[in-house]
């Protein structure tokens, strides 16, 4: 009887609860209220402390200011590529995309509401600074826990550049050193931030998370933390923050730099990015920037030059030579490889097979005359597909990988090419070169002529047309071996 009665009244009790309690709630929550610039998420603590121009930062740390000076953090949002991207965001989808992305490329421009869209005219100098020294001092913490994805993403940072007290506004600037007697001679106050000794201090902008889907179309932070360098609390500033000698020694060692060792160069892989204003600053008669930009152009080269090397192998069958193997083995980046835009960055082998007289038997990966790669190249990077499952290049569109071969930090892939050798040849010599470029040329060329009209890349550049991309070699191997075993 007890039995009976008790399932009616659980019974009763399922029926009687609202439809809406049993719905599952929503994967991605955006808590509007929390993030008003959404889809950027940065935070503004607002107070009259305004922020300050990097000019004016010059002024008392000129070697820290020299060092900015034409990184690619000062040329964010200058950048012509991304301003193209920027502007066919903007017209396929509004600001409401392209806020997103300001948000990472110019957090100041977009908190002071100064910057609404592509282009740069009637803009501020500390707008067109992209991130500035004022934007990663002032940043008091960060959001990552409580973004739509619970990662770091999309600008999830906060930004504090003063306070105001009764006596007036106070400016603060945050750094990893304990402030010297006199820090910051009256104009700020200094103010020690362990935030700025951890990665999570870069994982707010390079985490570029889809704005609605929050898929991780850039997941540099957590490629890092997944693997051994964060394990051996080798981070972000170790490896970017510093000249070439001392990168190799973190990247290869993981030994730590010196506090002396760091500046403010943000070096990285973005050659392109160096070689279009070296180019621009030698048009305009400033020899001096020129300098400058070269110094950071051939530091992203050296970098890139050190990060992977190649491993090549004969795979015989039955004694006779069926296959070659090449292993690529990202060995000083502490990031996969490549990272950031995987879908967009062309990592590729090129190989090319001799007999022992030099004719060629093979070749696979070479470009032609305008830069396009054959379709059976052996790429490491990623394909994008949007909600259709088709593939997709723009990052609004995106919303899955459909193939993602990056190469982990201290990891490797390996291909295989089909080899036989015609009758009389007894060695074979096997040159293989990893090759990087920024973009597909095609891709390039779209993005750049999508440029806003106010930066016309002819008088900035000297660009009638967009010239074929420069190619990198990061690593080559040669190898000889004998058609049978």
């Amino acid at each position: 009887m007890r039995r009976s009665f008790v399932l009616p009244l659980l019974f009763f009790a399922l029926v009687a609860l609202p439809l809406g309690l049993n719905a599952a709630p929503p994967v991605f929550e955006v808590d509007h209220e929390f993030y008003p610039y959404y889809p950027s998420l940065v935070k503004w603590n607002k107070s009259s402390a305004e922020f300050t121009d990097p000019a004016t930062c010059g002024a008392c740390h000129p070697r820290q200011y020299e060092e900015w000076t034409g990184s690619v953090h000062s040329l964010a949002f200058q950048d012509p590529v991304y301003q193209g991207e920027l502007n066919k965001g903007f017209q396929e989808m509004g600001p409401n995309l392209t806020r997103q992305c300001e948000g990472c490329h110019t957090p100041i421009g977009v908190v002071t509401g100064e910057v609404t869209g592509p282009g740069l005219t009637g803009l501020s100098p500390l707008a067109l600074a992209g991130v500035s020294c004022d934007v990663c001092h002032s940043i008091s913490g960060t959001t990552h826990t409580r973004t739509p994805s619970r990662q770091p993403q999309n600008a999830s940072m906060i930004l504090t550049p003063g306070y105001e007290t009764l006596e007036g506004t106070v400016l603060v600037k945050r750094g990893p050193s304990t402030p010297v007697e006199n820090c910051g001679g009256g104009f700020h106050e200094c103010v020690e931030s362990p935030l700025h000794l951890r990665a999570d201090l870069c994982a707010s902008c390079h985490q570029v998370y889809h704005y609605d889907r929050h898929f991780p179309l850039e997941a540099t932070y957590n490629e890092w933390k997944a693997g051994p360098y964060a394990q051996n609390s080798i981070l972000c500033q170790d490896c970017h923050m510093v000249g070439i000698d001392v990168f190799m020694r973190a990247a290869e060692d993981f030994r730590k730099p010196e506090r002396g060792e760091y500046r403010h160069f943000f070096n990285g892989a973005n050659y392109l990015l160096y070689s279009l204003v070296q180019g621009a600053a030698l048009r305009a008669g400033d020899e001096a920037f020129a300098d400058n930009v070269r110094e950071k152009y051939n530091m992203a080269v050296a970098r890139l030059m050190a990060a992977a090397e190649l491993e090549v192998t004969p795979v015989y069958r039955n004694g006779d030579l069926a296959e070659v193997k090449v292993r690529v083995v990202n060995v000083r980046a502490g990031h996969n490889l490549p990272t950031s835009l995987t879908n967009v960055r062309q990592l590729w082998l090129e190989l090319t097979a001799k007999d022992e007289n030099g004719r060629v038997l093979m070749t696979s990966g070479s470009p032609d005359a305008r830069g396009k790669l054959p379709e059976d190249t052996r790429m490491f990077n990623s394909e994008g597909m949007g909600d259709d499952f088709h593939f997709a290049i723009d990052p609004w569109v995106v919303t899955a990988f459909s193939r993602h071969d990056t190469i982990p930090p201290r990891g490797y892939r390996e291909v295989y090419y089909g080899l036989s050798a015609p009758e009389g040849v007894e060695n074979i010599t096997v040159e293989a070169t990893l090759r990087y470029r920024q973009a597909d040329q095609a891709v390039a060329e779209a993005v750049l002529g999508m440029a806003p009209d106010d930066m016309d890349l002819m008088a900035i550049y000297g660009l009638e047309e967009v010239p074929l991309l420069p190619i990198l070699d990061i690593a080559d191997k040669e190898e000889t071996f004998s058609v049978r075993r």
